[in-house]
């Protein structure tokens, strides 16, 4: 059985769009503001201390909702034998991670290591985690309902690409840290729109 689009699915991919617009302009933004740091090398955690950090902090909050209105979103849309509850489990552990991220401060370069230190490190982690198994997840879904199984290969193929990133930023410490989560940050962010954007239109086509 499919289910039928509705005025609240498009609300949730509404939610989900604003959200990751939000987190793309205010961390784009702060690129280019914060000329004391480097895009190649400094990671965006470091972007929330200092000048503009809660703006950016702020951005990181709005982003969370969107994670979870993205997962309740598909959720609603796929037929009742194409859903399945792990994909909005783990948007919605992916969205408290990154809460955790945002309020826990990452630790400053030539200074002690702290607890709030760590805690930031594994929820950024976990949250990165969450979330690109999620887009696997929720891309290997749409095979199972005719209405969406055209956007199945892309929506795969994005987030298979962005996992493997995400695993060459982990393992492979010679690529600047900066940009490599960069990368992986925007590959996220691209799927995560796309997604929302396809709610929002009702794109089975």
């Amino acid at each position: 059985m499919q289910a039928a689009p509705d005025a609240d699915t498009r609300i949730l991919g509404a939610i989900a769009l604003l959200g990751v617009a939000a987190f793309a302009i205010i961390c784009g933004a702060a690129q280019l503001v914060r000329t004391d740091y480097s895009v190649l090398h400094t990671p965006l955690s470091f972007y929330a201390l200092g000048p503009f950090g809660g703006v950016v902090e702020a951005s990181y909050f709005a982003l969370a909702p969107g994670l979870v209105a993205l997962g309740a979103g598909w959720y609603r849309a796929l037929a009742r034998n194409a859903r399945s509850a792990a994909p909005l489990l783990l948007f919605v552990l992916g969205a408290l991670t990154l809460v955790v991220t945002a309020v826990e401060f990452t630790d400053v370069p030539n200074q002690p290591p702290t607890l709030h230190g760590l805690v930031h490190v594994l929820a950024a982690g976990a949250t990165f985690l969450c979330v690109t198994v999620a887009m696997l997840l929720q891309s290997w879904r749409l095979r199972h309902d005719p209405r969406w199984r055209v956007h199945f290969r892309s929506a795969f193929t994005h987030a298979a690409i962005t996992f493997v990133a995400l695993w060459v930023y982990a393992l492979v410490k010679t690529i600047p840290r900066g940009l490599a989560e960069k990368v992986v940050i925007a590959l996220i962010l691209a799927w995560l729109w796309r997604a929302g954007w396809w709610l929002v239109r009702d794109r089975t086509r």
